[in-house]
């Protein structure tokens, strides 16, 4: 009997095919899922299906849309598709859908990301929990979809032209100085989209020179894991940067919902200086807006939206819990420290393109390298997300709690220690995996690494 408590986290549904969840689950998550949209008053009779490019994605996203027509909707299906695309299509056809795909994760992995119309997020307080429930108990009294007559074949759209147009006129990149921009998409989504958005011949030719790396959709990621947020993942990217004379180079995860970015020297730009750089762009925009910023993110961008006469406003970390704190201050733009980027223009929701789309422009309206413009962004020093396996994770936060009494603590997202110095730390639980991540940021790099060290010795011992 599958025990969907173990695959369904904080803001989505995530696990390993077949052994913790298969056709049979997605089909009464399906029926789950649509039961709760019913039960709302969700507008509109449809519901939108897309998948990546894992193996599983087909299956799974077939066995979901029969358990949505049991329970009384219609399914339009658009196919392969990035998670921003799914969600475009969902804030422009004010419809609910769902996203199949684990992400980052390794291949074996699959995942559903669901959404009410317009994008709206669902999370385990906005729904997810409930949809858990009602597909746990039609799992366990053996329910399925009625065979009956043959389902009507689903309507079936293609939504890639327009969601690059609608891209291409948030962002502006016509009159940019001409860039080399190699591209990672790690043989995820960012393969599909890229070429369409900054490079379709049907759109206005861009000043942009695209060198593609690992663009074949394979979702068993035969060249690196498609999760940049792993420096091992970017090694092939700084080194084509360099060899190409690249002015910059970009990193899409397997489901191009994120985007990590490297500067004409193969160096990391952080996500904290994207989110900076970017809310600078959108205040420019629209002054005295509110921007949103997980508490991970560096000291450095609440600093800078307040430089640029923004409102910073933090949140936990978690796509469900910026989004719903987006909806709730309005907020123009929102970031975190993994690559996340969210936008008010784009129904509050991420997409890591629309990101990269404005780092272009930003580099392309001035004439600095990169790594000079990323400067203006970076005022600490940060140890990057390290991931640590621990047994019990409650008990070992606590017991890193008792080590540093006199520290400020903070307990918005695990917990989180401030030193008088302006170092911090925050250690939490993964909600997609059992481990617990640690981030430390500090004035300088002797005291970020004697911190990372002291606190990792702690966890691990």
């Amino acid at each position: 009997m599958s025990d969907l408590s173990q695959i369904v986290k904080a803001y989505d549904v995530r696990g390993t095919v077949p052994d913790q969840w298969d056709e049979r689950v997605a089909e009464a998550l399906g029926a789950a899922f649509t039961q709760v949209l019913n039960g709302s008053g969700e507008p509109g009779e449809a519901v939108l299906i897309a998948h990546d490019m894992r193996a599983t994605g087909p299956g799974l996203a077939a066995a979901f849309a029969a358990g949505v027509r049991a329970e009384g909707r219609t399914v339009i299906e658009l196919g392969l598709s990035s998670t921003d695309m799914l969600y475009y299509a969902s804030g422009s056809l004010n419809l609910p859908g769902a996203m199949f795909t684990a992400s980052h994760n390794p291949a074996q992995y699959n995942g559903i990301k669901m959404c009410r119309s317009g994008a709206r997020p669902i999370g385990q307080d906005s729904g997810l929990a409930e949809i858990r429930d009602r597909a746990q108990a039609r799992l366990d009294k053996g329910e399925s979809a009625p065979a009956g007559e043959p389902a009507a074949p689903a309507e079936r759209r293609d939504l890639l032209p327009d969601y690059a147009a609608y891209l291409r006129k948030l962002v502006d990149l016509s009159g940019i100085r001409p860039l080399k921009v190699v591209v990672d998409a790690g043989n995820g989504m960012g393969g599909y989209t890229v070429p369409t958005v900054l490079g379709d011949a049907a759109l206005p030719a861009l000043p942009l020179e695209i060198v593609p790396l690992y663009f074949e959709l394979d979702g068993t990621f035969p060249n690196h894991e498609a999760n940049p947020l792993d420096p091992a993942n970017l090694v092939d990217l700084q080194r084509a940067v360099v060899e190409h004379g690249a002015e910059i180079g970009l990193a899409f995860d397997g489901d191009a919902d994120r985007c990590f970015v490297v500067d004409e020297r193969g160096e990391p730009v952080s996500p904290s200086a994207i989110t900076a750089l970017v809310a600078a762009r959108e205040l420019a925009k629209h002054p005295g807006a509110t921007v949103i910023h997980n508490l991970i993110t560096s000291s450095a961008v609440p600093e800078i939206i307040r430089e640029h006469g923004g409102e910073p406003v933090v949140a936990r970390v978690g796509h469900s819990f910026i989004k719903a704190e987006m909806a709730r201050t309005n907020a123009i733009f929102g970031g975190e420290h993994s690559a996340h980027y969210y936008f008010r223009d784009f129904w509050f929701a991420d997409t890591g393109m629309l990101a990269a789309m404005h780092t272009l422009a930003a580099l392309g309206e001035q004439s600095q390298p990169l790594s000079v413009l990323a400067s203006e962004y970076e005022r600490y020093v940060a140890s990057g997300e390290i991931n640590s396996t621990v047994s019990d994770q409650a008990a070992k936060v606590a017991e890193v709690r008792a080590a540093y009494p006199d520290a400020e603590a903070d307990e918005l997202d695990g917990l989180t220690l401030r030193f008088p110095d302006g170092a911090w730390f925050n250690l939490r639980a993964s909600n997609t995996e059992p481990l617990l991540r640690l981030n430390v940021e500090a004035p300088t790099t002797e005291r970020m690494i004697a911190l990372r060290d002291e606190v990792l010795d702690r966890v691990r011992r």
